[in-house]
């Protein structure tokens, strides 16, 4: 008796889970096929500028600067990855698809702490389209704070 009590709970709460797990509005379909749509084409991806300069900053303040970037190709753009050449330079970007003829934004936060003197880092974008790698360049000067 208590096995098949056993087995019939089991059925039970599998059943549940996989009910629970069906999307009744299907709209989530409809959306893997607009982003399936969105990516077709040739995406390219056009930087407003591929470095900048902070200037001189005391160690320790972390500053951030916003890259743009526009999709000029005739499909989907998306950026899989953004690595920079050191911890203390920390990219943030959208990862959903950018549709033809619009802008996007990747910021940049660089963190002076234990840093000093002229610092020279890279950002490493890839992405599904034109370039398929572009670098991105952010130069510093880090002082100490006694001499501010």
């Amino acid at each position: 008796m208590r096995r098949s009590f056993t087995i019939l709970f089991s059925f039970l709460v599998t059943l549940l889970i996989s009910v629970s797990c069906v999307d009744k509005n299907n709209n989530s379909s409809d959306n893997q096929f607009a982003v399936i749509d969105s990516l077709t084409g040739n995406p390219k991806i056009v930087f407003n500028k591929d470095s900048h300069d902070f200037g001189t900053i005391v160690q320790g303040e972390m500053v951030s600067y916003t890259f743009l970037y526009q999709n000029e190709g005739d499909g989907g753009l998306v950026l899989t990855s953004a690595s920079s050449s050191c911890g203390c330079t920390i990219p943030n970007y959208s990862k959903k698809p950018l549709l033809p003829g619009k802008e996007g934004k990747l910021e940049v936060v660089f963190d002076s702490k234990g840093k000093m003197g002229t610092q020279n880092k890279t950002i490493a974008i890839r992405t599904n389209g034109v370039p398929a790698r572009k670098i991105l360049n952010i130069h510093v000067v880090v002082v100490s704070p006694s001499m501010n």
